[in-house]
């Protein structure tokens, strides 16, 4: 079993506690066993052979979540057309640049909400492949001529290649409801709204229905507790979801105040995806009228959403827009645009993350007993929370145990 004792460190432990200076952790294997005051530790309780670790002030934070990306989209380094130029195959091999770059820039978790399919989550998860621990919702459902519905003018469709999945009635919902499932589907991916990126819609239009969201909803409770993510940018998609009880909103843009105050009453958490607004959508004149529009009113409407209380999640649509990799410039924007203090920030990326994806008594935060997920980063993030979405600033990464990214070139076990 290899031990680390990680000390010298200021912890960030994810609760929102204040920070604690000159810190340890312990890790044996791929447990934390021991979190607080280097003062406090018992010499007893440091095995012989632990590996030491100085970490020479920086801050240590349990490992960040990104809870709305999208592996297999390319960012701004292609187009999603490119998807139909190569046999498909090769979209597996682009996926373990992406997934990599994730993981060494502090993300340690990831909810994949349309593109990929179980296989990828099992790969990471054995070990042959290197990237964040992986929910993946599949597919994302919408009506003909809604959000996943990409069929072009040229009569290219690129639905099925980006992930979309086209249902028209209740009986159709909740059969590939039941379907994702089948497959192993983590959450259920709706899209209850149109999109600044889809071809046939718009954000102000209502996507797919409440009785078919409901309906959805309903399937994935009883079908082992399947949560259900609604996209959802203008106010008739928002409301629909809300209505139908979806377990999360994404993007959120156009809520009103009463939409928030049933949020709130109803526990449902909002993933912002700011990071999302800051690139520009640019493949038609039509998506960048409709870019700068939404964008804008995103950037006013998540400071009051974090005011009433809704549980703020982190997530970013890397692969969309964002590239991957820069996933943690969503913590300062979330400060910048919402109003959170850094350390609200961290916590909406850490803790309250992974209560939205239903690991937080294994993951979330840095306590005794929970996987050593952690994240070392340069300096004091609470001082300046814009750092940690430089990939520079993230001197280490650990999952399960086991670094996955060291640039602050620590001494470690091989």
């Amino acid at each position: 079993m290899t031990s680390l004792l990680l000390h010298n460190a200021t912890l960030i432990d994810g609760t929102g506690a204040d920070p604690v200076p000159n810190a340890s952790v312990l890790v044996d294997d791929t447990t934390i066993t021991w979190v607080g005051a280097s003062a406090d530790l018992p010499a007893d309780k440091v095995p012989t052979d632990a590996t030491h670790v100085d970490l020479a002030g920086n801050a240590l934070c349990p490992g960040f979540f990104d809870c709305h990306v999208h592996f297999r989209l390319p960012g701004t380094s292609g187009s999603p057309l490119e998807l139909a130029l190569h046999p498909p195959s090769y979209a597996y091999f682009q996926l373990i640049a992406r997934l990599r770059v994730t993981l060494e820039n502090g993300v340690t978790s990831a909810r994949d909400l349309m593109g990929i399919d179980t296989g990828v989550r099992e790969a990471v998860a054995a070990g042959l492949i290197e990237g964040p621990r992986l929910l993946v919702a599949i597919n994302m459902l919408s009506q003909t001529s809604g959000h996943a519905d990409f069929h072009l003018p040229s009569g290219i469709d690129l639905t099925p290649l980006v992930g979309g999945s086209l249902v028209d009635s209740v009986d159709a919902a909740r059969l590939r409801t039941r379907d994702l499932i089948r497959q192993g589907a983590d959450v259920i991916k709706v899209a209850s709204s149109g999109g600044v990126s889809s071809p046939n819609d718009d954000p102000t239009w209502l996507g797919m229905r409440r009785d078919m969201i409901a309906a959805i909803v309903e399937e994935g409770q009883n079908y082992g507790g399947r949560p259900v993510a609604a996209h959802a940018i203008g106010y008739a998609g928002v409301r629909a979801a809300v209505e139908a009880g979806v377990h999360s909103i994404e993007h959120g843009y156009a809520l009103d105040d009463e939409l928030r105050h049933q949020m709130v009453a109803q526990g449902t958490y909002l993933v912002p995806t700011l990071l999302e607004t800051m690139v520009p959508v640019t493949a038609s004149p039509a998506g960048a009228a409709k870019s700068a529009k939404w964008h804008a009113m995103a950037h006013d409407s998540i400071a009051a959403s974090a005011a009433a209380g809704i549980k703020i999640a982190v997530g970013t649509d890397a692969g969309l827009s964002p590239d991957h990799g820069a996933n943690l410039k969503e913590l300062g924007l979330l400060v910048k645009f919402g109003g959170l203090t850094p350390m609200q920030a961290i916590v909406a990326g850490t803790s309250t993350s992974a209560e939205l994806c239903g690991v937080a008594d294994t993951l979330g935060t840095i306590e005794a007993g929970k996987l050593a997920d952690l994240v070392v980063v340069r300096g004091n993030p609470l001082d300046a929370i814009d750092t940690v979405g430089e990939p520079d600033n993230i001197l280490l990464v650990i999952k399960d145990g086991r670094a996955v990214g060291n640039r602050g070139k620590f001494t470690l076990p091989s």
